[in-house]
C-alpha cells in the first residue's frame, strides 16, 4: 500500500496536468479510505480539490456505478461534491495503470461528537431526499447483504467466538473485557434473534441506495450537512439505511437524546420521502439492533494493521456498538411506538 501511495505521489502532478489541465501547488496525503489513497490538492489558480488514487485490487466497475449515482443525486439537490471530468470526459480516468478521480474539496468536517437534534433532522432530510431521487434510479447489481435477516444464528455465535480466540492470540489488552462481551453477544444472538425477526414485515423495500450512510461519510458546518461521500452504489433495504443512521452508536451510547435524535430524523426522512411504507419505518429501530447484532467489526483490530489512532477509534466503535445494543433491546418497545406514530402523522 505504501507503494501504490510513493507511485500516485510521482505521478499525480501528470495526471491532473495531462487530464485535467491544471497544476498542483501543494498535495496533502488524507489518512483515510479503503479502497483508495486520498489526498487534498492545492491548485496553482487557487482552487483546492479533493483527489482519489484507486488501489490495484479496488472493483473500478463498482467505482463507476458509485460515482454515477453520486452525479445523479446531484441534480437532485443533494449534497454531493462535483466531480470533474477528464478532458476525454471521464468520470474515473486512468494513467499508467492507476484510476483516478478528482472532485471539488467539500466545507465542513466529519463529527466526531454524538448528533445534535438539529443535525439528525437535517441527515434526515438529506437522506430522504435521496432515497426518493434514487427510487427511478435503475437498481445496481451488487446486492448489500443481509445476514441479520437470513444468517444462521449458529453462525453468529462461532463468529463471536473466533473473535474472541483471535483476541486471545493477539494478547488483546481488552482480552477480559471482551471475553464478557462476546459471551452477551452470543446470548443476545441465542435470546432475541428469532423474536427480533419474527416482528420484520414480509416485505421490505429494496433500491439503489448510498449503502454506506454513516457519521464518518457525511461532512457538516455546525448542524447542516455540507456533503455526502464515498457512495458504494448498490441495492439495499431502505429501512435498513435509515435505521443505521437513525440509531449512530456514538450517538446512542453517548448522548442522553439519542432517543429524540433518531425520532427526529425519521420525521424530517418522511417529510423528503413519505413513499416509504409505515412497516419499513417502523422496522427501522429492530434492524439495527439486529444489524448491530451479527457483526463482530471492532472486537479485534491487530489484523487491519491500523495507525493507533484508527486502531483506537475502531476499538471505541466495538464499545459504543456494545452500549447502543443494550439500549435498543432495554427500549425497543417504546422506539417501535412512537415510529408508529410518526408513520401515521402524529
Amino acid at each position: 500500500m505504501q507503494e501504490e501511495a510513493a507511485l500516485g505521489d510521482e505521478i499525480l502532478a501528470k495526471v491532473l496536468s495531462d487530464r485535467y489541465s491544471v497544476d498542483i501547488a501543494e498535495a496533502e496525503l488524507v489518512p483515510m479510505g479503503t479502497e483508495t489513497i486520498n489526498r487534498r490538492v492545492a491548485l496553482t489558480d487557487g482552487r483546492r480539490v479533493f483527489v482519489k488514487q484507486y488501489r490495484t485490487s479496488a472493483d473500478l466497475e463498482q467505482a463507476q456505478t458509485a460515482w454515477n449515482m453520486s452525479e445523479f443525486c446531484r441534480t437532485a439537490r443533494v449534497p454531493v461534491p462535483r466531480v470533474w471530468r477528464s478532458r476525454d470526459g471521464e468520470v474515473l480516468t486512468t494513467s499508467e495503470g492507476v484510476a483516478w478521480v478528482v472532485t471539488d474539496e467539500a466545507p465542513g468536517r466529519v463529527a466526531t461528537e454524538p448528533l445534535t437534534v438539529p443535525r439528525a433532522q437535517h441527515i434526515g432530510l438529506m437522506l430522504g431526499r435521496m432515497h426518493r431521487a434514487l427510487a427511478s434510479y435503475p437498481p445496481p447489481a451488487r446486492v448489500r447483504q443481509t445476514r441479520w435477516r437470513t444468517a444462521d444464528v449458529e453462525t453468529a455465535v462461532t463468529a463471536a467466538q473466533t473473535a474472541l480466540e483471535r483476541a486471545t492470540a493477539q494478547h488483546d489488552s481488552r482480552l477480559d473485557q471482551l471475553r464478557v462481551e462476546l459471551a452477551q453477544r452470543r446470548d443476545d444472538l441465542q435470546t432475541h434473534v428469532t423474536r427480533l425477526r419474527d416482528g420484520l414485515p414480509d416485505h421490505l423495500v429494496a433500491q439503489a441506495a448510498h449503502a454506506d450512510f454513516t457519521r464518518t461519510n457525511l461532512l457538516a458546518q455546525e448542524d447542516v450537512i455540507t456533503a455526502i461521500l464515498d457512495f458504494q452504489g448498490e441495492t439495499c433495504l431502505l429501512a435498513w439505511e435509515l435505521g443505521r443512521a437513525a440509531f449512530d452508536p456514538r450517538t446512542v451510547a453517548n448522548s442522553p437524546s439519542w432517543m429524540l435524535c433518531a425520532l427526529r430524523m425519521i420525521e424530517a426522512y418522511r417529510m423528503e420521502n413519505p413513499g416509504l411504507p409505515l412497516p419499513d419505518v417502523r422496522a427501522s429501530a429492530r434492524i439495527a439492533l439486529l444489524y448491530m447484532l451479527f457483526s463482530v467489526y471492532g472486537a479485534t483490530t491487530a489484523e487491519y494493521g491500523l495507525p493507533t489512532e484508527a486502531e483506537v477509534d475502531l476499538q471505541r466503535y466495538w464499545a459504543e456498538r456494545q452500549a447502543t445494543i443494550r439500549r435498543l433491546l432495554h427500549s425497543l418497545d417504546d422506539l417501535e411506538t412512537a415510529l408508529s406514530a410518526i408513520g401515521q402523522g402524529r
